[in-house]
Order: C-alpha cells, then sequence, then structure tokens
C-alpha cells in the first residue's frame, strides 16, 4: 500500500469514528472562512451601481459649489456667481448645467419635523445632471422631488404632502442623483443650519423650483449655488478639481468636488461593510485556531494509544504526524469550499449600496486569488493548531503511548503555597490551570478575542449615538445596516467562543480524569470537583474579558478611518465582563458535572489496568 494512500485511509477512519469533532471543527473555519470571503468579495464592489447611476443621470465629472463666507477681514464675503460663470469657459469644460441655488429648510412630513437641503432646478431637462425618476414625474409649481433614500427613510410616496415655510407641496416624484451623495451623507457638501432649521438630524435632499428655492432662503443666509460640469476627459476629474481648489485660495472661491470622490462618498456603505468584515474574519479565525488548537489536544489525548498502535506495527514518527495533519487538512479543505460558497451566496446582500444608487453590484467576483487566500488561511488555521500537537505525539515514546499514562504534575513550591489555604473548588481550579498552562492561557486568548468583538460594537454604537443624528426623529440606514452587520458578527464571535469554552472543559475533562478521580478518593465531594473543573475556565475567562475591554478599543482606534470615537457607558462594560463570566460559569457546568460523576474507584481502577 502507497504511503499515501496509507495516511489517507487512516485519517479517513479516524475522521468517521469522531465524527462530532470534525464537525466542530469544520464550524469553527466555517466562520473565519466565510466571513474573509464575504470581505474580500465586496472590495471593489460600489463602483458599479454609481456608474449605472451616473449614466442613467447624465451625471456630471465635476461639482462646484459656492456659498457665502463669513471669514472676510471686511465681514461676510458674498457667493461667488462670477466664479462659477468663469468655470464653465475653463479649458476642458465640454458642457455644464446651473448654477442652482439651493438652501437649507425645515419640512414637516408625517407629523415629524426634519432638516432638508432643497435645490432650485427649472423644469426642463438639464444637460448635466438630470435626476432618475424612479416614481412619478419632475418638479412642476407647487411640487417636490424627493431622494429616494431620503423619501424611503420618511416612507414618503408620490402623491404625500409636505409643508415648507408654512406652504404645502405635493411630492411629485422619487428620485436618484450622481451629483450629490444620498441621505445621510448630503452634509458631505457642507450644511447650515439656520434659525427655524431643525439641526438635530442629517438634512434629506429635495428639489422644487427656483422660485420655492429663493423664497425658503432667509435675509440674512443667501442662497448658494451648485454647478455641473462635464469635461472633456472624465478620467481626469479629480486633477481638474484638485488643480483649482489648489490654485484658488481665496476664501470665498467656489470648491470643486470630483464624481471620483463622490463615487467614493456614495459606496462608503459597503466599503464600512469591508473594513468590519475583514476586521472580523482574523478575529474568528484566530478564534478558530484556539478552537481547532483545543480539539486537537482533546484528540491526542483519546488517540495516545492509538499512536502507541501505529509505532508498534512499524509506523515511523512522520508518518504518525503526517495522519494527524492529514485529518486536519482535509476538514480545512472542506470548510474552505463551504466558506467560499457561503461567502458568494451571501455577498450581494451586503453589496447592495442603498436606496441611493440605481442599479446593484450583483454577485461580486470572487477571483483566484481571494480563493487562493481563503483556502491558504483555512490551511493555515489546521497547520498552525495541529503541528506541534503532532510533532509530540510522534516524538512520544511507544511503550509510554501504549501505557497512557497519565503524566505526573508538576510539583511548584509557590503554587501549593498559594492553593493551600484556598477552597477546595478553587484550589483543584487553580492547580489544574498550573498543570495546563499553554491550555489556561488559550482559555484567556478565546475570551478576550469574542470579549473584543462585542466591545469593539459597543464603542461603535457609542460613537454612532454621540454623533449628529442620534436626537434625529429618523433613522440613519447606513447606521441601521452596519449595526445588523457587526450584530450578526458578534453572535458569531460569542457562538464561537462558547463552543471553545466546551472544547477546552472537554479537554480539561479527559486530562483531569485521574486528578479528579483522585481528589474524590481523598474526600472532595463531585460539587466540589465539578467547581474545580469550572474554576478552571472561569478564571481565564475573567482575565480574558477584562483584556477585551483595552483590545476592543484599540481595534476600532486601529480601523476608524478618521471618524470620532466615544465611550460606551461604563455599565455597558461591567455587563460584558460579568456576563461573559457568568456565561462560561453554565456552559461549562454540564461538562464539568458529566466529568466529576465517574465513579472514583473505576476511574483509578483502568488508571493502574
Amino acid at each position: 500500500m502507497g504511503r499515501v494512500l496509507l495516511v489517507g485511509r487512516l485519517a479517513a477512519r479516524d475522521l468517521r469514528r469522531r465524527p462530532a469533532t470534525a464537525v466542530l471543527m469544520l464550524l469553527a473555519i466555517v466562520a473565519a472562512t466565510t466571513t474573509l470571503t464575504l470581505g474580500l468579495a465586496l472590495h471593489g464592489t460600489t463602483s458599479h451601481p454609481y456608474d449605472t447611476t451616473r449614466a442613467a443621470t447624465a451625471g456630471p465629472d465635476v461639482v462646484a459649489q459656492a456659498t457665502l463666507t463669513r471669514s472676510g477681514a471686511q465681514g461676510p464675503l458674498p457667493v461667488d456667481l462670477a466664479g462659477l460663470d468663469a468655470l464653465t469657459h475653463a479649458a476642458g469644460v465640454t458642457a455644464s448645467s446651473g448654477p442652482y441655488p439651493y438652501t437649507f429648510a425645515a419640512m414637516t412630513a408625517g407629523g415629524r419635523t426634519v432638516s432638508v437641503m432643497v435645490e432650485g432646478r427649472d423644469q426642463a431637462p438639464a444637460a448635466v445632471d438630470r435626476p432618475d425618476l424612479t416614481a412619478g414625474h419632475w418638479i412642476r409649481p407647487g411640487e417636490v422631488v424627493v431622494e429616494r433614500t431620503f423619501a424611503d427613510t420618511l416612507g414618503l410616496t408620490v402623491g404625500d404632502t409636505v409643508t415648507l415655510g408654512g406652504k404645502s407641496y405635493r411630492v411629485a416624484g422619487i428620485a436618484v442623483t450622481a451629483a450629490i451623495p444620498p441621505y445621510p451623507s448630503v452634509c458631505w457638501l457642507g450644511c447650515y443650519f439656520g434659525p427655524g432649521v431643525p439641526s438635530g438630524n442629517l438634512p434629506g435632499l429635495i428639489w422644487a423650483t427656483r422660485s420655492t428655492a429663493r423664497s425658503l432662503a432667509i435675509r440674512t443666509e443667501p442662497l448658494s449655488y451648485l454647478l455641473n460640469l462635464r469635461l472633456a476627459n472624465p478620467a481626469a476629474a479629480t486633477a481638474f478639481a484638485d488643480t483649482y481648489n489648489t490654485t484658488h485660495r481665496a476664501p470665498n472661491a467656489p470648491s470643486l468636488m470630483s464624481w471620483q470622490a463622490i463615487s467614493d462618498q456614495d459606496g462608503l456603505l459597503v466599503a464600512n461593510e469591508q473594513r468590519i468584515l475583514s476586521t472580523a474574519s482574523w478575529l474568528l479565525g484566530l478564534l478558530a485556531v484556539a478552537s481547532v488548537a483545543v480539539l486537537v489536544g482533546g484528540r491526542m489525548t483519546e488517540q495516545t494509544r492509538r499512536v502507541g498502535l501505529l509505532k508498534a506495527v512499524g509506523s515511523t514518527p512522520k508518518l504518525v504526524a503526517a495522519v494527524l495533519l492529514a485529518e486536519h487538512l482535509a476538514v480545512a479543505l472542506v470548510a474552505a469550499a463551504i466558506g467560499l460558497f457561503a461567502g458568494w451566496l451571501i455577498a450581494p446582500l451586503l453589496a447592495s449600496p442603498g436606496a441611493g444608487l440605481v442599479g446593484a453590484a450583483g454577485t461580486p467576483p470572487v477571483g483566484l486569488s481571494a480563493v487562493g487566500l481563503v483556502i491558504a488561511v483555512a490551511l493555515g488555521v489546521a497547520v498552525v493548531a495541529t503541528f506541534v500537537p503532532a510533532i509530540r505525539a510522534a516524538r512520544m515514546s511507544t511503550v509510554a503511548a501504549l501505557a497512557d499514562v497519565v503524566p505526573p504534575p508538576k510539583r511548584r513550591g509557590w503554587l501549593i503555597a498559594l492553593s493551600a489555604r484556598l477552597p477546595a473548588p478553587l484550589l483543584l481550579g487553580l492547580r489544574l490551570m498550573a498543570r495546563r498552562p499553554r491550555r489556561a492561557v488559550l482559555s484567556v486568548v478565546s475570551i478576550a478575542i469574542a470579549a473584543t468583538g462585542i466591545v469593539a460594537v459597543q464603542v461603535v454604537h457609542a460613537s454612532i449615538d454621540q454623533g449628529i443624528g442620534n436626537s434625529s426623529v429618523l433613522d440613519n440606514p447606513q447606521n441601521n445596516r452596519l449595526g445588523q452587520v457587526m450584530l450578526v458578527l458578534s453572535v458569531a464571535l460569542v457562538l464561537l467562543a462558547a463552543v471553545n469554552a466546551i472544547l477546552i472543559m472537554w479537554a480539561t475533562v479527559l486530562d483531569a480524569r485521574h486528578a479528579a478521580a483522585l481528589a474524590r478518593a481523598l474526600g472532595a465531594t463531585p460539587q466540589q470537583v465539578t467547581a474545580g473543573l469550572s474554576a478552571a475556565q472561569v478564571l481565564p475567562a475573567t482575565l480574558g474579558a477584562l483584556l477585551g475591554i483595552p483590545c476592543g478599543w484599540g481595534l476600532v482606534e486601529a480601523v476608524r478611518n478618521g471618524n470620532n470615537l466615544a465611550a460606551p457607558p461604563a455599565w455597558w462594560l461591567i455587563a460584558t465582563v460579568l456576563g461573559t463570566v457568568a456565561a462560561v460559569a453554565v456552559i461549562t457546568a454540564l461538562p464539568a458535572w458529566l466529568g466529576a460523576s465517574h465513579p472514583a474507584a473505576e476511574v483509578l481502577g483502568s488508571e493502574l489496568a
């Protein structure tokens, strides 16, 4: 029989004999590979919907904005309409529309008063920037058209009535544009909340006639203006805007924004999702490593005699290690395939850019490089977690493996002195931790990773609540969707950490069966042994939960991309620590009780047989 065939048969037989641990390992790696696939698939998928919208709306290559400037040495400087006019004749400009007046006002709809940006437009179609109507018709006197994301958030439909400046206007249509980012990002162009304009929510965009926009402008705040430009070379829009903004430094000079910058802002939702998923995939990957390492360690405890039998019949240490590695590499390959397929199926749900754009990103392509990276990560998780236990098992002497003798605990004077006066459960728990320090460290790391994810979500939510829009009567669709993504990832982290805690307890019970039976033979009750086994998990969990607080804050700091952060309420953090410790105590209680319920004489008798 060939060596490869032999290794394959032995690995397959072992997987069939222990399907439960193989399934747990599979799920742990699938969680990481699915999240990583999502992050990779969403990378670069934001441009297609914007390109579709830009084509459907004759979108501008550059948008110029002219506003009142209050920083002049002689007082407020007027809007530079002459500068806008000069831009229409600049080199490289082939077409333009506007300047269109706009102002900010209070709008009442459905009993809610919100702030809006009102852009005055002509009834005739424009050469550049023609908002694409998804419902209804274009503006007429006494009517307005509402940007689609804003309309969805308010629940507005064609035919509804809104109030602006004390007058009622009919909603004539719902539309999208490529010239201004959709709600809630309209303020990316700059906002001014004058007297009577509510500042408790981010404004939405509506279009009205020029006369309506002028009638809403207050005396102390003249109208601002937008000019849409088309260039002979659209790809040079960023350079065109940067050059103008650099050379025209007058306080009231118009500011220019390229279509590439607007596209990036429109794609911010998917970009934020991609950044969250990429970060979460590495957290889940680390948890998967911990899970597989615990599984391997537990299986090594069960397979010690089998390793001895393999070596007794002529297997070399390399063959033994190859069999153990092959089992987990096979599971990792299957997990990578499932993760790639699941990520490919889920990605379209997250790739949707929202109602502010027409078209959809569709199913994002998963290129060969992404496939290779996902497979490499899955195999890396299996190899990193398996390599050291496999080598250690392969190097074990044949006689020791066949005897399957429990190794004697290391005697440490400081540990004996420290634990001697403790209650029996804590004494047993502390000595079990000292017996397997690497496993205790693994438990700390596992809980710390899960707590890091939870604290990171709390920091993000606290930052969103503290930012503008916290007191808004409207929901923020971007924050809502990101919150849903973070919630799902938090649940995945918690579930994987819970599985990890159970696996660590299972490995501890297997490893401590002799010590627990001996403690019972010396007078410890089953309840004390059960509590001691649980304490061996609760103590590392407490440390891990505490470490998760600074780690979660540091994680958000590393990926915040310039956004302001706010500390979550102290009771959130306290609840995270206490809840984590309580959860670990609960989920490890049953395995600990099962491990302590075996008769001591039976366990000690089997060890001596």
